[in-house]
């Protein structure tokens, strides 16, 4: 992969943990790069971007580490979700892995092109959240 696009990927990783880009503005950065979506893995503590011609760069993620529970919990899932949809002054990336990972995620894959996230446990067991319109 270019060093160009390497950059995207990093800067935008980078911006989800210190707050300074919101999903949809890094997924607009990501898609216009030329990027069709990325995987985050908790238990790699690492973040992969895909490109439709089977390309791809993984990064570590920044931040704390921790186990992902055994039973993974959609509710919770979906409640860290909404959360980060809030807008709320409290919200953090980091607070949201780790409640993701106190809820059985061990990582998530988002498609741009499905314009949803797949989160998933240890177990396989999944959760879709479509992007909000």
């Amino acid at each position: 992969m270019d060093a160009d696009r390497i950059a995207i990927a990093e800067a935008c990783l980078r911006a989800a943990h210190d707050g300074s880009l919101s999903f949809p503005e890094i997924v607009g950065r990501l898609a216009g790069a030329g990027f069709e979506g990325y995987a985050v893995d908790y238990r790699r503590h690492a973040q992969i971007f895909y490109r439709p011609d089977g390309d791809s760069v993984a990064l570590a993620m920044p931040g704390g580490r921790g186990p992902v529970a055994a039973a993974f919990a959609a509710a919770g899932i979906e409640a860290l979700v909404r959360w980060a949809q809030s807008g709320s002054a409290d919200y953090r990336y980091e607070a949201f892995s780790e409640g993701a990972r106190a809820a059985g995620c061990a990582g998530y894959l988002v498609s741009f092109a499905g314009r949803r996230v797949v989160y998933y446990g240890r177990a396989a067991e999944t959760h879709v959240e479509h992007f909000p319109r």
